[in-house]
């Protein structure tokens, strides 16, 4: 087979070693090749505005920008783009956040390397992929209220151990209001206290740590 019949990877993850593991696999498949690798979200739209890769497999936690930022910058100029997460998260949200940014699939790095062989496949002839246990768990909080964005930097405040009065002066607002912003997100997470619900907001991938 011909390097131009071959299915072009990019490859965007900030671990060195992730991206050897990732070039051995992809080296081993006779329909593919490894057309490029980017370690930050610049990185990757660099790379695939050069490389125009037909399979791009993102990373969500990259040292400049988030993996879901790069998507929809590279979206946005290439519509056709066809993008598979590749992370380690589970977390419904960050779930949703990457399907409405425009990622055809979504793939756990432990999954084993022939469940993603088989994926860089399936979006290279444009059908879309999540894996069961992700679906299930996207599902059961399909329509639980999620939080906004406000709520979002008052919980990752509380995560960082920040008081109330220190998180109303770093975010301009009363020490009241963010007690009733602490209220909305327990009852959004059904948290029964604030460690509770930073605990939720990690496991969902709501905020990160």
């Amino acid at each position: 087979m011909s390097d131009a019949d071959r299915i072009h990877i990019l490859c965007v993850d900030d671990h060195p070693l992730f991206r050897e593991g990732i070039a051995t696999v992809i080296g081993q498949q006779s329909d593919m090749q490894l057309v490029a690798t980017a370690a930050t979200a610049r990185e990757a739209i660099a790379q695939f505005r050069q490389h125009r890769p037909h399979v791009t497999l993102m990373d969500l936690r990259l040292p400049d920008m988030s993996g879901i930022a790069a998507i929809s910058a590279i979206r946005t100029d290439f519509p056709d783009a066809r993008i598979i997460v590749l992370t380690t998260s589970e977390g419904d949200v960050e779930i949703r956040r990457a399907l409405t940014a425009g990622a055809y699939g979504y793939v756990l790095k432990s999954s084993p390397h022939q469940e993603l062989v088989a994926v860089i496949r399936k979006v290279k002839l444009g059908r879309k992929h999540v894996p069961t246990e992700i679906a299930v768990t996207f599902a059961e909080h399909f329509n639980i209220a999620v939080l906004s964005e406000r709520e979002v930097e008052v919980l990752r405040r509380v995560a960082e151990g920040d008081r109330n009065r220190d998180i109303g002066t770093a975010l301009s607002i009363s020490e009241e209001t963010v007690k009733v912003h602490l209220r909305h997100i327990m009852d959004k997470l059904g948290a029964r206290d604030r460690t509770q619900a930073v605990a939720i907001g990690i496991r969902r991938g709501i905020i990160h740590v």
